[in-house]
């Protein structure tokens, strides 16, 4: 029998932030949570292909995500997802340093009586 654990839906911005950039038509984005703890948390639930969904509508064609778990952290390369890039594109700001917040507002189910001791680092406001 699988133990049914009580959770709430977060932001992936409540257990974590972000650092980006681009290269060309590619998007660099880093998740770093606030506590070590949260990283199994990322990995199980920060996956390519929830990060490849959430950046199909721009055009995205790929994504690589690379473990870093001596930071602990996540790394996305996101293809495809500058519409040709920053001197190609036609709309203004679409910078990779943008999309981080995409990617911090994505959704991620949090245990309960684990969420005071995932959310701590987070700044308030």
């Amino acid at each position: 029998m699988t133990e049914v654990l009580d959770t709430t839906r977060l932001r992936l911005h409540d257990i974590a932030h972000g650092r980006s950039g681009d290269k060309g038509n590619r998007s660099n984005i880093s998740v770093i949570p606030y506590t070590e703890a949260a990283y199994s948390l990322l990995l199980d639930q920060v996956t390519e292909k929830r990060v490849l969904a959430l950046f199909a509508h721009k055009g995205a064609s790929a994504v690589t995500r690379y473990e870093l778990p001596n930071l602990p952290a996540l790394n996305f390369v996101i293809d495809d997802a500058l519409e040709g890039g920053v001197n190609s594109t036609l709309n203004l700001d679409l910078h990779g340093k943008t999309l981080s917040f995409m990617l911090l507002d994505l959704p991620v189910e949090v245990p309960l009586d684990r969420v005071q001791e995932l959310t701590q680092g987070r700044r308030q406001g």
